[in-house]
């Protein structure tokens, strides 16, 4: 029959690779585009203000727990426009990736909802107990002032939250490979205080599957 191979073809044939959508697009992915875009310029503050201006507006972005006793929500949103380990960090590259990836599938405004979700809930994990050590004598007065800022619990979040959504044999491997990084600076013990915050950040994002899971089966069926 002469529909028969046409139809086993188109039916049989894998999606074309579209590389380009792994990067945000003002239309496409309007977050994550706006995100990365404040993220270059807080960067390029960082990399070429003079050093007492950079070390000030770190500061007052922090969210020590003297700041969130003073400004709670100022400095919880103020923290995550920074990228503490520099523009070319595995946290910088990940965070561009892997919301442009979660926007797509659930949309900018859950997508900023779980970043969100995991920036602010992993970092009041770690610092209510540093507030908690310091009034029992535990720790010095100068730890409610330490510097704390940048996005890796939000991006950490949404690994785990797109870990979901990936198609098993790219999710799995995904999620392996991050939790493996995330053990592996905890027991480097440098900032143990974070390096907990990153895998409760993780771990945030693996307990929103049900959700996403059916927000993007929604998305993708209103696209049909």
């Amino acid at each position: 029959m002469p529909g028969g191979p046409a139809g086993g073809s188109a039916a049989g044939a894998r999606p074309r690779l579209r590389p380009w959508r792994l990067l945000p697009t003002p239309t496409g992915t309007p977050f994550a585009f706006a995100f990365t875009a404040v993220l270059a310029v807080t960067s390029l503050v960082t990399a070429y203000a003079d050093p007492a201006l950079v070390h000030t507006l770190h500061q007052g972005s922090s969210t020590d727990v003297a700041h969130l006793l003073r400004t709670p929500v100022l400095v919880l949103l103020a923290s995550a426009l920074w990228i503490a380990g520099g523009v070319l960090s595995v946290y910088a590259i990940c965070c561009v990736l892997v919301l442009t990836a979660l926007e797509r599938r659930i949309g900018g405004l859950r997508t900023a909802g779980v970043f969100l979700l995991g920036h602010v809930t992993a970092t009041l994990a770690t610092e209510v107990p540093v507030g908690l050590a310091v009034l029992a004598g535990h720790l010095p007065v100068s730890s409610l002032h330490r510097l704390d800022y940048g996005i890796s619990f939000g991006v950490a979040a949404g690994v785990g939250a797109l870990a979901g959504l990936l198609v098993p044999w790219l999710g799995r491997p995904v999620l392996v490979v991050f939790a493996a990084m995330l053990v592996r600076d905890l027991i480097g013990f440098a900032d143990p205080m974070t390096n907990w915050g990153h895998l409760m950040s993780l771990a945030i994002g693996c307990a929103t599957w049900p959700l996403t899971r059916r927000l993007h089966r929604d998305r993708a069926a209103a696209a049909r």
